[in-house]
């Protein structure tokens, strides 16, 4: 080769490297004029990190450091730990047999007759037995989880934590020829004259009420207060077996009972953002590492060993996101996101989580003729939130944490200035 073709080439090749980095720094300032200073995002707290999966290289980062409340994103936590600890399918009781009795212990798992959910075969297990012993000795939390609102106890998107849960802890009002039906059918409902709208419950108290006159005839559920008695009587009617208290404490040699698989929990906690079952996944992992039921204890656990290399270390409360105690950065929500992306094939996690326009709580946003945003959104007053997965045209996969707080707007109104972020990326990155 002459050197006057090498020398073409080189400045050949030096050109197109040089337009390749014009083009990546514009791309970059295009993306900046959309998230930067002057912007809409620019007027509220938004954290934002854009991470290639495949270089391992941060892209674009906007107050990744800051600490944000995540609302459901925090599912995400909860689900990576169920992965690291929970099998291919749940534990739904410990128990201790002895003769035609039994005494049973609950492991958190709150799948009998939940909504959406295959039950266990817990009545082919009683049948060998006349009589059941329920004991919550390893029960060591609270019904609601710290920092919850006080006023969320009669919504069905908060109800109480137990051991064993019934019908998710929820009682289910029909609409029966224009007046609410309820069941468990330990439970009634009476008239009242407060002006509400459908069902609701006294706060200190299992006493159910509506309106007839201005009741709406809408079918929907109530929490109910849980309590050893409570879960005793209900027990006993639905299993048609006699369910008595016990105080016996869980011996270290006993068996247990496989209930479902655990997919099924993660797919309705993560593509309909159910709460109940974030926080009964939490007790499960806290069973499984420490035979008791304790939400922190469960935490401390995950943080110390397959969390403990997080950017910045989470302030973690709750399984479900509930608590605005929680606090998170961008950056230690995109390496979790990491984190869970080398556990799966693509397509099996995406089918997981809210795709946009096709599934879960993404459903009815960011709708387009191919789906580019797989990911966990979170929502509750003036703060809201997304983590995931986008895919761009060039079929390259990036994870981002997309964290929004203290805005004065409705989270429509956030939603429609991040879609256009994300269609941006999803066009040119």
């Amino acid at each position: 080769m002459g050197k006057k073709t090498f020398l073409a080439i080189l400045i050949l090749c030096s050109f197109q490297t040089g337009v390749k980095s014009q083009d990546a720094r514009s791309i970059i300032i295009g993306l900046d004029q959309l998230l930067g200073e002057g912007t809409f995002f620019d007027n509220h707290l938004t954290g934002f990190m854009l991470y290639d999966l495949d270089s391992q290289q941060i892209r674009y980062d906007k107050n990744s450091h800051l600490y944000f409340i995540p609302a459901s994103t925090t599912k995400l936590f909860t689900f990576f730990g169920s992965l690291m600890v929970l099998g291919d399918s749940t534990t739904f009781l410990r128990f201790l047999p002895d003769g035609n009795k039994v005494t049973i212990w609950g492991t958190g798992d709150p799948s009998w007759k939940y909504p959406s959910l295959p039950n266990p075969k817990l009545k082919s297990f009683l049948s060998d037995y006349d009589t059941v012993y329920y004991s919550s000795s390893n029960w060591k939390d609270e019904a609601f989880g710290f920092g919850w609102q006080w006023d969320d106890y009669y919504y069905s998107y908060s109800p109480e934590k137990s051991p064993l849960p019934l019908y998710g802890n929820l009682v289910n009002s029909r609409n029966v020829n224009n007046r609410p039906v309820i069941s468990p059918s330990l439970f009634t409902v009476e008239t009242t004259e407060k002006p509400v709208k459908n069902v609701q419950r006294d706060w200190h108290s299992n006493r159910f009420f509506y309106n007839p006159r201005t009741y709406n005839g809408r079918d929907i559920k109530v929490p109910f207060i849980i309590s050893e008695d409570i879960f005793a009587e209900i027990a006993s009617k639905d299993w048609e077996i006699p369910v008595l208290l016990s105080d016996e404490k869980l011996p270290p040699d006993h068996f247990i009972l496989k209930g479902i698989p655990t997919k099924a929990l993660y797919k309705e906690m993560l593509l309909e953002s159910d709460n109940f079952i974030a926080e009964q996944l939490l007790l499960q992992i806290a069973d499984e590492v420490h035979r008791e039921l304790n939400s922190e204890k469960a935490i401390e656990y995950l943080k110390k060993t397959y969390l403990y290399d997080l950017p910045d270390d989470p302030q973690w409360v709750d399984g479900s996101g509930l608590s605005r105690h929680n606090l998170f950065t961008p950056r230690t929500m995109v390496a979790l996101a990491e984190k869970i992306y080398r556990l799966f094939p693509d397509e099996e996690l995406f089918s997981m989580l809210p795709t946009g326009g096709r599934t879960g709580t993404l459903k009815y946003n960011y709708q387009a003729p191919v789906p580019y945003v797989m990911a966990k959104t979170g929502t509750i007053s003036n703060h809201h939130s997304m983590v995931g997965f986008l895919k761009t045209k060039k079929n390259k996969i990036y994870a981002f944490a997309f964290m929004n707080n203290n805005y004065p707007h409705k989270a429509s109104v956030v939603r429609n200035q991040m879609e256009k972020v994300l269609l941006y990326i999803r066009d040119n990155f």
